[in-house]
């Protein structure tokens, strides 16, 4: 697998480097390629994160989605900034984002939420994310009445559910090798261009 590594130089776009990863780790099967941790500051300047799910890119930024009323779209909409680590362990590659996360028009997150599983965009109106439940009963009963809410028309997005874009601010690309011999890439914003070094392992 090693070998088919586009590894990269001062000439390259960062995000086209990321890209031909992610498409090697797709091609390659690589078990939930999507998943991306995403870290966010919280209330007295403390990390938070989690896994979501990467959706691709929109006008040069990385996306994903989320309930706007969620921990983490509170602590976006109070500080934009964030973090995405991306680890393909069956490849040794990981890549690390840093930047600012804004939401997607709402055409966008329109577009993407008609794509779901019907179940799911159920959800998005049932979960009241991040917020105390009570009991799991109370939210299966919020299921069963949307179901009958919604049964014979299309589910709507949720106005308080959507799309994040994070523009990237610093890029890290790492390759992974025996006895923690790693090959380590940064590209940090300067302007309009990258500027690019190699890092120690």
């Amino acid at each position: 697998m090693l070998a088919r590594v586009t590894r990269p130089t001062a000439a390259d776009d960062p995000l086209r480097v990321f890209l031909s990863w992610y498409d090697h780790a797709v091609a390659s099967g690589v078990k939930e390629p999507d998943a991306v941790t995403l870290a966010t500051v919280g209330a007295g300047g403390a990390p938070r994160a989690r896994v979501v799910l990467y959706k691709g890119v929109s006008a040069e930024r990385l996306t994903f989605y989320t309930n706007y009323e969620s921990a983490k779209g509170r602590e976006l909409a109070a500080d934009p900034r964030a973090a995405l680590a991306f680890h393909w362990r069956e490849l040794a590659r990981q890549v690390r984002v840093e930047g600012r996360a804004e939401r997607l028009p709402p055409e966008e997150s329109d577009a993407y939420f008609a794509t779901r599983p019907r179940v799911a965009q159920l959800g998005a109106h049932a979960s009241l994310q991040s917020r105390p439940l009570p009991a799991r009963q109370v939210f299966a009963e919020r299921m069963a009445e949307l179901e009958e809410r919604f049964r014979d028309r299309a589910v709507p997005r949720p106005e308080g559910w959507g799309g994040y874009a994070l523009t990237a601010e610093r890029w890290e690309l790492w390759i992974g090798h025996e006895y923690r011999l790693h090959e380590r890439y940064e590209y940090v914003r300067a302007g309009d261009a990258w500027s690019f070094v190699l890092l120690y392992p």
